[in-house]
């Protein structure tokens, strides 16, 4: 699984998800508040008020933007925001404090926090027509905060706690484990939303598309590509959408049904789809080589300007916080992060000050292109035994220094190649070549037919991605013909996946 690693540093973003921050949820814990809540007509029990909702969306957005990053488009931000702002304007709940990003992520994604913090990838607004399925999308997170099915998970888990008879204002180990749950906010974006939310998201989508005079029928078309999507990534895909949407059985249907419902005239409803196509001209696609991309097991950094290799047949991960392989075992790591201190020794020390790191053996000197300390060290259980046991780097690159740990389980069942381990530990150096230096990521390019095109023949069109690729972002079908006037979406760049470049 890569994506774009290494959101460099110089621009301070490197930091730990949340920052560290937590929520200390207080004796209203045990004050149920039950009352209906307007989005849906529904009596609901919560044990989470709106001021702590927003306050819980509020200390997790810093976090999630170190995490994924903002797409760097003032233009394309402002649109987002005004937009869902729009939307928001009619939901149940205006007075929100509501926020609207688009994330610098290459995967097809939208979520929301607690409290009106909605975000949208990049990546699924490749993939979007008009303006229209944008609406759909965007009403259908709005939903999940004005139905506070969000709040409903943390009350959940808040309840489980209170359930065991535990006090978490008399009870400061439960206090902290509650900290915990809006410290770990963003671990409801992995948490699939039931089937009911699904619908019910999906129907306050609708009426906020119908409240600002969109077409809601375009939400349809949304699933349509989220079905392709999914099948395009297969069982073994990248998680996305599918990792926090899991598709209601008949949800087209069940939105045609109440769309049909409303017996409104839809003809004059809004799409704009031309103005929205527009906005995507020269938005990046896939991930941005500029932040770091593997071609086989080898990472080249452009920005950072260094490449590494990491062990032949490992699985490779690229992201903003670390680049690693995992041993086809999973038995052993090699990773690389940004560590805390001014100087390798600093840094060293740091580390090895954590409870149950053990040194083993004098530090040594590093050298090559980049100067800096090793070590080798394990970690101990509890008893006192060794579990796990490794080396590691700390090196210095102007104002940076780097942590490069390689380490497995000690004594496993199955081998560790400690000589890969090695060898990758010791491989990173400057990069140096001009052509690697200056790669550029994938764009969406506009392309307008002046002549019919069958879609066997998008080859002719240069892009830099399969026909397939195309295809799915323009919701192209096999054998179809399409007309002349039509603005087709184009992706081009450089392509690791096309080797280096010439």
């Amino acid at each position: 699984m890569n994506r774009p690693l290494f959101q460099s540093a110089r621009h301070g973003r490197f930091r730990r998800l949340l920052g560290g921050a937590s929520i200390v949820v207080l004796g209203s814990l045990v004050v149920t508040d039950c009352s209906v809540n307007p989005a849906t007509g529904r009596r609901e029990l919560s044990l989470v008020s709106e001021a702590q909702e927003i306050a819980m969306g509020r200390e997790a957005d810093p976090g999630i933007v170190a995490q994924f990053g903002l797409y760097p488009d003032d233009e394309l931000q402002a649109y987002v925001q005004q937009l869902g702002a729009r939307l928001a304007a009619e939901s149940e709940r205006p007075h929100l404090p509501w926020t609207f990003r688009v994330l610098d992520d290459p995967l097809v994604n939208a979520f929301a926090l607690p409290g009106g913090f909605i975000y949208v990838t990049r990546g699924i607004m490749a993939h979007l027509g008009s303006e229209a399925e944008l609406v759909g999308v965007l009403g259908h997170e709005i939903g999940h905060v004005t139905a506070r099915h969000g709040a409903s998970q943390m009350s959940k888990g808040m309840l489980a706690q209170i359930g065991f008879g535990v006090s978490a204002v008399m009870a400061p180990r439960v206090s902290q484990a509650v900290g915990g749950l809006a410290q770990g906010l963003t671990q409801l974006l992995f948490l699939k939303y039931g089937r009911d939310d699904e619908r019910q998201a999906d129907g306050l989508g609708v009426r906020y598309a119908m409240r600002t005079n969109y077409d809601p029928r375009e939400l349809v078309g949304v699933f349509e590509t989220l079905e392709r999507v999914s099948a395009a990534a297969g069982a073994g895909g990248t998680p996305g959408w599918a990792a926090t949407h899991p598709a209601p059985e008949n949800r087209k249907y069940l939105v045609d049904q109440q769309i049909a419902s409303l017996g409104v005239p839809l003809d004059s409803l809004t799409v704009n789809e031309e103005r929205y196509i527009g906005l995507l001209e020269g938005v990046t696609f896939g991930d941005d080589v500029r932040q770091g991309f593997f071609i086989n097991e080898r990472f080249y950094q452009p920005e950072m300007a260094f490449v590494m290799d990491f062990p032949t047949g490992w699985r490779t991960i690229n992201t903003r916080q670390r680049v690693a392989a995992l041993s086809p075992d999973q038995n052993a790591l090699v990773d690389l992060t940004l560590a805390q201190g001014e100087t390798p020794q600093a840094a060293g020390n740091a580390f090895y000050e954590q409870q149950g790191v053990a040194a083993k053996g004098n530090w040594k000197q590093l050298t090559r292109d980049f100067r800096g300390v090793s070590r080798s060290f394990g970690v101990n259980n509890e008893e006192g035994a060794e579990v796990i046991e490794g080396s590691s780097h700390f090196v210095q690159d102007g104002n940076l220094v780097f942590q490069l740990l390689g380490y497995g389980q000690a004594r496993p069942e199955k081998k560790i190649d400690w000589r890969s381990v090695d060898e990758s530990l010791h491989s990173l150096r400057r990069l140096s070549d001009r052509k690697l230096l200056s790669v550029q990521p994938m764009k969406v390019n506009l392309v307008r037919l002046d002549r019919p095109l069958d879609v066997g023949d998008l080859d002719q069109l240069g892009a830099d991605v399969p026909d397939q690729q195309l295809m799915l972002i323009n919701r192209l079908d096999p054998g179809q013909v399409i007309p002349p006037g039509t603005t087709i979406k184009v992706v081009k760049g450089f392509n690791p996946a096309n080797g280096l470049p010439r």
